[in-house]
């Protein structure tokens, strides 16, 4: 696959050298960068795709279609500029869009604790959880989910490894004070009062009733931590 795309870099590199040797006019050149653009993109469609990543691969797979004018119903003749057009990919948790001609996506969540929002309306934390959410129970969702967040926070996984870090000691696991904070009890709770404060919480964020898969992880674990802490 590198040198398969290495030989579509050459070929963008070639059609450079090309139009400035012979001189093409403008427009030609256009053409040519456009064509190159459209090789790229389905060749990465390609490799996304093989990797079992079907949302960006449909997302770039249309991107190319378009710069290289298979789009239906095109006359045949000279291409003409598209205006207005999208493309939807819908998953389980998301209905995303691409902007043919800006690139920009944007999407709407259909499931779980965010669903009806629209995804530009959702804090970077909010994100993030619904990011958690979708990688193990839904790895299309969340392979949409980090395409879009690449583009709009570039940085966002560094982001949350230091946040997960940030809420762990030095061995990874969650201390008593955490597991404290997450039920919302005062440190030295009795054990009744852990079960309760979880069965309560769990009510509220069980998946099934559309809650946070990650956060409900996240009681669980807590009560484990705190019943067995003097074990």
């Amino acid at each position: 696959m590198q040198f398969f795309l290495l030989g579509l870099a050459a070929l963008v590199l070639g059609l450079f050298l090309i139009s400035g040797f012979t001189r093409a006019n403008p427009a030609a050149m256009a053409r040519q960068l456009r064509l190159a653009g459209g090789a790229l993109a389905l060749g990465a469609a390609a490799i996304f795709l093989v990797r079992g990543a079907a949302g960006p691969a449909s997302l770039l797979g249309a991107l190319g279609a378009w710069l290289l004018g298979w789009g239906a119903g095109t006359p045949s003749g000279p291409t003409q500029k598209s205006s207005g057009q999208t493309s939807t990919v819908t998953t389980e948790h998301l209905a995303m869009d691409l902007d043919h001609d800006t690139g920009a996506m944007s999407g709407r969540v259909l499931k779980g604790m965010f669903a009806g929002r629209d995804l530009d309306t959702l804090k970077p934390a909010e994100l993030a959880l619904l990011w958690h959410d979708c990688r193990f129970v839904d790895p299309q969702s969340a392979q949409l989910l980090e395409t879009y967040l690449d583009r709009i926070h570039p940085s966002w996984r560094e982001d949350v490894s230091r946040g997960e870090r940030a809420m762990r000691d030095g061995d990874g696991r969650m201390t008593p004070d955490e597991a404290y904070d997450i039920l919302g009890l005062a440190p030295g709770a009795t054990d009744e009062e852990v079960r309760r404060a979880h069965r309560d919480l769990m009510l509220k964020l069980h998946p099934d009733r559309g809650g946070s898969t990650y956060l409900a992880a996240q009681v669980n674990e807590a009560k484990d931590v705190l019943l067995n802490q003097d074990r």
